[in-house]
């Protein structure tokens, strides 16, 4: 597992990462999530050593991953997929690896048939896309056959087929019992690949918790409801002490299920058309949650379009 406590890294004056604590279990995913300038890449590069903590410490299976002896057996990660050198070959690019964790040249063949590349193996990755490098990426993530995974966007340039293949993937090493670490900005795959999400925003955590727990405590749920007689229909369900919007022609009612809406209206005669539990997203839930944290945000202003007009001749 990784365990972090007090992590924090500072730049000058700059805070970047805030005193962190948190644990990636074994057998299960993890989502990070955060806003752009949150701090998830500089907390991922401490994991694997690239920069030292300013405070706190943070280990992979009990030790840091600069004291193992073989740390691509400890920690598989995909940090910057297009980090090669584009004069070597994908199989290459491995070979290296492998002979400097002491990892078998076979599991070489074994990675490339695992991420679909076995037919491109003795290609320059030079001319690889941007898809191909992010599959080269996550080979070299597993090259070790490692107990912790980390993987940073690694949907980023996949077309649908290879976002699914990934989804499955990390599902499938956490059914293994591996740790797995997943950052991504695609709350729609974040929603049905992790079992458990860290939240950051501006350096600090904002919710540790599981994606169920998180959804229910920073996005609610309503009812929608839709009915002829919605001036009527609004006045008793205030009436109950239930929470309720008009927007449109459908009311939208916090504080009972669908069933108790029915029931109530019913009893009271009233005819209803539409009756539908609306569940929030995990994206309304991180949108609310992190309102506060977002670095950077676009204006309002609509640029004004000149209208075309049609182009002269030239003579």
């Amino acid at each position: 597992m990784i365990v972090a406590r007090g992590l924090t890294k500072t730049y000058g004056e700059k805070t970047v990462v805030d005193a962190l604590s948190f644990t990636v279990e074994p057998g299960r995913v993890t989502g990070f999530l955060g806003p752009n300038g949150a701090g998830k890449s500089t907390t991922m590069r401490m994991v694997v050593g690239l920069d030292r903590p300013t405070a706190g410490s943070v280990t992979v299976n009990g030790r840091s991953y600069a004291d193992s002896p073989a740390p691509l057996r400890e920690v598989g990660a995909l940090l910057e997929a297009r980090a090669l050198h584009p004069g070597r070959t994908a199989r290459n690019h491995l070979r290296w690896l492998a002979a400097s964790n002491g990892i078998p040249r076979t599991r070489i063949d074994e990675v490339l048939d695992l991420v679909g590349l076995e037919s491109v193996a003795d290609q320059r990755v030079g001319r690889f896309s941007l898809g191909m490098g992010q599959r080269l990426g996550i080979a070299v993530a597993l090259l070790g056959d490692p107990p912790v995974v980390v993987l940073d966007e690694p949907v980023n340039g996949l077309d649908p087929e290879g976002i699914r293949w990934v989804r499955n993937l990390a599902r499938e090493l956490a059914g293994q019992g591996r740790a797995v670490l997943v950052s991504s900005h695609l709350m729609s795959e974040m929603a049905v690949t992790a079992d458990h999400l860290l939240v950051i925003g501006r350096g600090r955590m904002l919710a540790d918790c599981s994606m169920g727990r998180f959804i229910a405590d920073h996005a609610a749920s309503h009812v929608r409801v839709r009915t002829p007689r919605t001036a009527d229909a609004e006045a008793l369900l205030r009436s109950r002490g239930l929470d309720v919007d008009v927007h449109g022609g459908e009311l939208r009612v916090q504080g009972v299920d669908a069933a108790g809406v029915g029931d109530l209206l019913g009893d009271a005669g009233l005819r209803v058309h539409e009756l539908t539990l609306v569940r929030s997203s995990l994206e309304d839930a991180f949108m609310t949650l992190t309102a506060d944290s977002v670095e950077y945000v676009a204006g309002a202003h609509t640029p004004t379009v000149e209208p075309v007009r049609e182009a002269q001749a030239v003579r």
